[in-house]
């Protein structure tokens, strides 16, 4: 049995405010001591793991290493592999998880401190790109979401948007809450097919155009989302294939990470120099979930965060390679 590992996700499993930073520094260790890959990547900056006593000096792992390694904390079989999403020409991330059970303890946990028990709600997924590969992270969590809520009209849709609107409004005259996660370019569909006022329902949108529509900024979108469905805001899910966390936004364009997740900003051009508060840069993501690959992430999302520790995703660095989430600079 290994005592350090079940005692970190012990602790992780339990983190609060007041806990985060020790729980990320042990974490830190014990990658550099267990992660070949993060073990060469600290060793070729030269850093002393010693001299590493805040979260800020914790260097961050290009994301598009999942492009490109084997990214796994210690040896073990994996349950899962979920890989991102791109054309034939692009490499596709791989995150190789090793429990599902611990993947759905952490997406449940993030879901359900901002909004409340699943089991309140009729889960209803619009998906329809995601549903035609493979490996898709949030069609898994999607699939945990809707068996959670044991609600039986609860499901799937991928182009069947009829019976989608069947279902949505008996559940509006039975007044059911309703969680309608849909990717972006789909839920547009749905806004100019379908215009209606739906009371009661939570329309949270997942990012995606899939080369479908025209690029729009966040704002635009929830706009044209908000008119059609008569709702004060649209919400919206972070996450991505290479973190086991996610963030939520109930409008605004203001996200709340998981327990299990902070944002850290850092400077463009000198990747090493982390931000203050409310100042442009690059999204870092500390992701205790990720325990068993590598939780401290550079991404390639542009943002800004808060004393309070939500953030907002503000755009793209230009060179990325394109992605399932429609981050656009919508300010």
């Amino acid at each position: 049995m290994d005592t350090v590992y079940n005692t970190l996700k012990l602790h992780i499993d339990n983190v609060t405010d007041a806990t985060f930073e020790s729980t990320a520094l042990a974490v830190f260790r014990y990658q550099v001591q267990n992660n070949p890959l993060y073990q060469e990547f600290i060793n070729l900056l030269g850093l002393s793991v010693e001299a590493v006593t805040k979260m800020q000096q914790i260097p961050f792992l290009p994301i598009q290493f999942f492009k490109y390694h084997t990214i796994k904390t210690k040896e073990w079989l994996p349950e899962a592999t979920f890989t991102s999403s791109g054309t034939t020409l692009q490499n596709p991330s791989k995150h190789y998880v090793r429990s599902l059970d611990w993947y759905n303890q952490c997406a449940f946990k993030a879901f359900e401190q901002v909004y409340g028990a699943l089991e309140d709600y009729v889960v209803l997924a619009l998906l329809p790109s995601y549903l035609e590969r493979q490996g898709s992270s949030l069609v898994f969590m999607a699939e945990q979401f809707i068996q959670r809520s044991q609600h039986p009209s609860s499901g799937f849709f991928l182009y069947n948007t009829d019976e989608l609107m069947e279902v949505l409004g008996a559940c509006q005259i039975k007044n059911q809450r309703v969680l309608l996660l849909g990717v972006t370019y789909a839920l547009l569909d749905l806004a100019k097919d379908y215009p209606q006022a739906l009371k009661n329902v939570v329309v949270m949108e997942t990012g995606g155009m899939k080369g479908k529509r025209a690029e729009m900024t966040k704002d635009t979108i929830h706009e044209i989302l908000k008119r059609a469905f008569e709702l004060d805001a649209i919400h919206s899910e972070y996450g991505m294939t290479e973190l086991l966390s996610q963030a939520y936004s109930k409008g605004g364009g203001i996200f709340q990470p998981s327990p299990t997740m902070r944002v850290l900003i850092r400077e463009t051009t000198d990747p090493f120099h982390i931000l203050s508060t409310q100042k442009t840069g690059g999204i870092n993501i500390i992701d205790l979930a990720n325990i068993d690959s590598c939780s401290f992430i550079a991404t390639d999302d542009l943002g800004r965060c808060y004393e309070d520790g939500t953030f907002r995703v503000l755009g793209r660095f230009d060179a990325s390679d394109l992605r399932g989430c429609n981050l656009l600079i919508g300010e």
